[in-house]
């Protein structure tokens, strides 16, 4: 078709996207969706699959089209317009419960042209837990409110009996019906903007723009697959819950214009909410694809029909009903995200061409903290602790990493100020900020995490409870690439202050740092705990990976990074072989310490 009338519905496309995200992050309510940016919004073909993918978690652009087509199938013969279906069974297409779909036809002249589908992490789904993350759930049946597909909107009109009955098994009903409004309204935007632009250019025209966008997509991954070698490549992903270990192990095959992901050897599923469905570890895989492979490329189906995954039924990437998958988004999709960055950053760095994108692991663990009870004004409150969104950047092969840079499955991630979570919750900040050596060293530098800590503050009920389902804290989960080291553990500490520890002096708001924090300091990870009192949280989240080796590192970044405190004048010397005299480069010393370090790793090669 004319490429200049191809060109402008391929940027009304975009536009109509991004104008449904607004949309939605203004009738939100929720700091999750408008302060995280835990949402995602898409245009689908009439067939369901995926046309134009939006920002935010990426996992859910393949996930959503999975919804499309099992509405298509479910409700054939009775799709209106002005109808909107909601779908949120993780075993039919969603990540898990909190995450609901809602799924919109976009008809023109009578004809169902398209689909709009959102996501948002709703406020509560009335699982055991506030919020949806329930790491006490043995399966599917406590995770709260499931649906394989419901209508909520018949021909403009909400069903009052769906959305009352839906209300009526959630905490805090009109912060969820705020959620709904915000994703009924974003479908809303999309339908109009999509119908207005077929009014101007006219439905067939539209549609081969949509056809010819699809196929340009696969062409150009197809043509850039080509470019790269064939070959096979690995990554592992360990984490731990409750003292038992699992595994996500991948071998990503490149043979010609094709990809192949393949699971086999996962551990088998979990009885604790980190299982995920196998459209989840579809969705997972994709997400940092998506960015790697095709930053210059419209995510659409075309992306999609060149890859392959294989995905052990039972399995802790592919649970099979009624497994818990709460806890899937943080659980096994992260370790498929991770796996799957480091494999197509391993074939990237085996490129002339494209080893500059190759990149190490952001953001390995992705934590989750909920905290739910009375707040400071005397209403229920519940949410995310959005510290997580902040994330880690993985360190490139042209570069460090970005401190507390976000992530790459979801591209405009972001944490709250300090003063909305003090807003939203009856808590107060002792301090946060990066934490110091938490980046993967390596040539280039990962990303640094952060800490930070919390006690109660002007709580009706003397505290909140929190739910935490972290990771990332026996086993590193941000992977280096290139020599680099991975980035540092995750840590929880529940600091309990005592009248014995401090013979009854609250000395918590005035600690700067978790070594100044009195009372006993207890590891935890997994479980639901209260935050009362004099009590304290302590929180630090891992950094991005390192790439390359860290004694390649030029001695003078070191320094400025000593400098800047994001890393020890300890692990300066012990890792980067750096030698500093009063916080500058001693080169001669450098350059004989590193030697140093290099013979006594050749003995150790020697002695394994």
């Amino acid at each position: 078709m004319d490429p200049i009338t191809f060109s402008i519905i391929r940027h009304r496309l975009f536009r109509i996207v991004d104008e449904a995200v607004i949309t939605l992050k203004h009738v939100s309510g929720s700091a999750i969706t408008n302060e995280g940016h835990d949402l995602m919004v898409s245009l689908y073909r009439a067939d369901g699959s995926l046309l134009m993918g939006g920002v935010g978690f990426l996992h859910h652009l393949t996930s959503a089209a999975e919804a499309c087509k099992s509405i298509i199938w479910r409700f054939e013969g009775d799709i209106n317009e002005g109808d909107v279906f909601l779908l949120n069974c993780p075993y039919t297409a969603a990540l898990h419960t909190s995450d609901i779909y809602l799924i919109a036809p976009i008809h023109y002249e009578g004809t169902l042209v398209a689909w709009s589908a959102c996501f948002v992490h709703v406020y509560d789904i009335g699982a055991m837990n506030p919020g949806g993350f329930s790491p006490d759930s043995v399966d599917i049946y406590t995770e709260g409110f499931s649906s394989p597909g419901l209508k909520l909107v018949d021909r403009g009109e909400i069903r009052r009996d769906i959305m009352d009955t839906l209300l009526n098994m959630v905490r805090s009903p009109e912060m969820v019906a705020l959620d709904m409004s915000s994703m009924i309204a974003c479908n809303n935007v999309a339908r109009d903007r999509m119908q207005t632009l077929m009014a101007k250019y006219g439905s067939e025209t539209v549609d081969t723009a949509c056809a010819s966008l699809i196929d340009q997509s696969e062409t150009l991954l197809r043509e850039r697959l080509r470019e790269l070698p064939n070959g096979r490549w690995q990554s592992r992903q360990y984490f731990d819950v409750k003292g038992e270990t699992y595994r996500v192990l991948l071998t990503m095959t490149k043979k010609d214009d094709q990809l192949t992901f393949d699971f086999s050897g996962s551990s088998e599923q979990s009885p604790y909410g980190i299982n995920c469905s196998k459209w989840a570890s579809w969705g997972g895989l994709f997400a940092p694809l998506f960015p790697l492979l095709c930053y210059d490329i419209t995510w659409n189906e075309g992306v999609i029909r060149p890859i392959e995954m294989i995905a052990p039924e039972g399995s802790v990437v592919n649970a099979t009903r009624p497994a818990p998958v709460s806890i899937a988004t943080v659980g096994a999709i992260q370790a498929v995200n991770n796996a799957a960055c480091t494999c197509i950053s391993k074939m990237l760095s085996a490129s002339e061409k494209y080893a500059s994108e190759a990149t190490a692991v952001w953001h390995g663990s992705h934590f989750a903290i909920f905290m739910f009870g009375r707040n400071q004004r005397g209403t229920d409150s519940i949410g995310i602790l959005t510290e997580t969104f902040g994330g880690a950047a993985g360190a490139r092969a042209i570069g460090d990493g970005v401190d507390v840079g976000g992530e790459v499955p979801n591209p405009i991630s972001r944490m709250a100020n300090v003063e909305t979570m003090e807003w939203t919750f009856p808590i107060r900040y002792l301090f946060r900020r990066r934490q110091q050596d938490s980046g993967g060293p390596g040539k280039h530098r990962g990303g640094t995490g952060a800490e930070f800590a919390i006690v109660p503050h002007d709580a009706p009920d003397g505290g909140i409870h929190y739910v935490i389902s972290g990771k990332g804290t026996d086993y590193p989960m941000s992977e280096g690439l290139g020599g680099g080291y991975p980035g540092a553990n995750s840590n929880y500490r529940w600091v309990h202050n005592t009248d014995a520890a401090n013979d009854g002096a609250n000395l918590q708001p005035f600690a700067q740092a978790l070594n100044d924090m009195p009372g006993e300091k207890e590891n935890i990870a997994w479980g639901v705990y209260p935050l009362m009192d004099d009590d304290a949280l302590y929180v630090r989240w891992n950094g991005g990976g390192g790439y390359g080796d860290p004694l390649e590192r030029d001695p003078a970044a070191v320094a400025i990074d000593v400098r800047g405190g994001l890393v020890s004048g300890g692990t300066a010397k012990d890792v980067y072989g750096v030698v500093l005299d009063a916080g500058e480069v001693n080169d001669q010393g450098t350059v004989k310490w590193r030697q140093t370090l290099r013979a006594e790793r050749r003995i150790g090669e020697a002695a394994e």
